[in-house]
């Protein structure tokens, strides 16, 4: 009987093993795949996953292939720009940058081979899943190699087609967006060209930016990858075939405006449908849904991954104290209430960029561009980063200042907070406190410049209660706040009691 059985090895899944492997519980992950899939699918994430990262003990591994880029940039149907998300001499309140791009398969390769340190921890490759039966105790998994595995939950990170989450019954919730584009991979040895460009802010790499065509002609998506991996998108338009435009003429054609005379090899070519979906039921009885598997969103800001590795270290602090009889099983209700709208909001805001990208009116077009810039004259400058919502329901603490963000991580005397202060429960004001069951810090006593005394400030708090996965839970006083987490777990066994 292990504490967690994860089905699926791919970022999500080795990132969940991981977190609960570094918890302490014993996990045993099932992977139908022998080898990590050898062609690069996700490309992006922010300086939230890369904190996670830093919390899983992993980030000396996989930060030397991720390279640091400067945000999106939206270009209309006359060439000029619409929209720009930079980061050129933004602060970087989280230590990390804003965005990172990645090639897959390194990314994978690293995780799983990290995994080898965890003596907790029981990969099996090769092996699927074909059933499973719950009890009171636990969850039989039946496995393709014949053999069954009991485990106490189990976490499905088994993709869009989740095996798991169709043998539970479980349905999707569609957002009413599906377009059809080509994706296309390549490895490219000298800068990418792009069509004459108007009014690119001064500060602006356009080979450090992922840069979305708007174009009603051909709607058209340009990212920068690790290395010298570039990607492209492009929409297929009314009446196009799949297969002849994964041709390789059809995919020569198509990139190259922006390759002519850059030495470069494609790599792949394949079409996809974006979607915009989400579970209608995240967990049944032991079994919890994560990334592709609840939820599938348009590319558009580059957080579908982002947002599964957000499920697992929300799961992964939960389910370590249900295990350890530390909280009740209904504390894991609070997983789905506090996700389900975050990345419904940011999914949301995906597919009305999807809308606005895929726009193939020429008239249309046009006046949304007049549209965007003028809101862009008044629009505050932000960043992708900036889309990510605070959790308003579940282990929170409402209607205080800050609640459901994501807290800072300032460098204290050189090293990041996390590393100095640990994972964890962690509560920081403005004088010493003592408490138990949760670490304590006197933020005039961290070297850190001022960055946590003036975010105190700002949120005009005397002391911040920071959950394990990095998100505030409340400010206010320290008594208080401690009172209200205890109040709140102990609704949680009120409410097992009743059920």
């Amino acid at each position: 009987m292990f504490d967690v059985a994860i089905i699926g090895c791919g970022p999500v899944g080795a990132m969940a093993a991981h977190l609960l492997g570094k918890a302490g519980l014993s996990v045993c992950v099932i992977e139908r795949e022998a080898a990590p899939y050898p062609l690069p699918r996700a490309v992006h994430l922010d300086h939230e996953m890369m904190r996670l990262f830093q919390s899983a003990g992993v980030i000396g591994q996989v930060a030397g292939d991720m390279r640091d880029t400067e945000g999106h940039l939206h270009v209309g149907a006359d060439g000029g720009v619409i929209r720009y998300m930079g980061t050129v001499g933004r602060e970087r309140p989280f230590s990390w940058s804003n965005d990172y791009f990645f090639y897959q398969p390194e990314l994978e390769a690293h995780l799983r081979l990290a995994l080898d340190g965890l003596p907790n921890v029981d990969v099996r490759l090769g092996v699927g899943f074909e059933g499973l039966v719950q009890d009171a105790d636990g969850v039989t998994l039946e496995l393709s190699d014949g053999t069954t595995q009991r485990a106490r939950y189990v976490v499905a990170c088994d993709g869009a087609r989740s095996a798991v989450r169709k043998a539970l019954g479980i349905r999707l919730d569609d957002l009413d967006f599906e377009e059809p584009w080509l994706v296309v991979d390549a490895e490219v040895d000298g800068e990418v060209r792009f069509p004459a460009l108007t009014g690119v802010p001064e500060a602006a790499d356009l080979q450090k930016l992922s840069v979305m065509m708007c174009d009603p002609k051909r709607p058209a998506t340009i990212v920068p990858g690790r290395g010298n991996h570039r990607r492209w998108e492009f929409m297929l338009l009314p009446g196009e075939d799949d297969e002849a435009m994964m041709a390789p003429e059809a995919v020569a054609a198509l990139v190259e405006p922006y390759l002519a005379g850059v030495p470069h090899k494609v790599v792949r070519a394949a079409t996809y449908r974006f979607h915009g979906l989400i579970a209608e039921q995240w967990r049944k009885d032991r079994v919890l849904l994560a990334g592709d598997a609840a939820h599938q969103t348009p590319p558009f800001f580059g957080q579908g991954m982002c947002h599964g590795m957000r499920d697992v270290a929300n799961i992964a602090w939960k389910l370590a104290l249900v295990i350890r009889r530390q909280a009740p099983a209904t504390l894991l209700d609070s997983y789905q209430v506090e996700r389900d709208p975050h990345v419904r909001a940011v999914i949301s805001a995906a597919v009305e960029a999807g809308r606005y990208i895929c726009m193939l009116d020429p008239d249309a077009a046009s006046a949304r561009d007049a549209a965007m810039r003028e809101a862009a004259k008044s629009a505050r400058h932000g960043t992708a980063a900036d889309l990510i919502p605070a959790i308003k329901d579940g282990i929170v603490a409402q209607g205080t200042r800050g609640a459901g963000e994501r807290f800072i991580q300032p460098r204290v005397g050189g090293r990041l907070l996390d590393d100095v202060t640990g994972g964890g429960w962690r509560l920081f004001s403005r004088t010493p406190f003592a408490a138990q069951d949760v670490a304590t810090f006197d933020v005039s006593a961290l070297d850190d410049g001022g960055m946590l005394a003036r975010w105190l400030d700002d949120h005009h708090a005397e002391a911040v209660l920071v959950r394990p996965d990095h998100y505030v839970f409340g400010t206010g006083t320290p008594v208080d706040l401690l009172a209200l987490q205890r109040t709140l777990l102990a609704e949680q066994v009120t409410r097992e009691k009743a059920a």
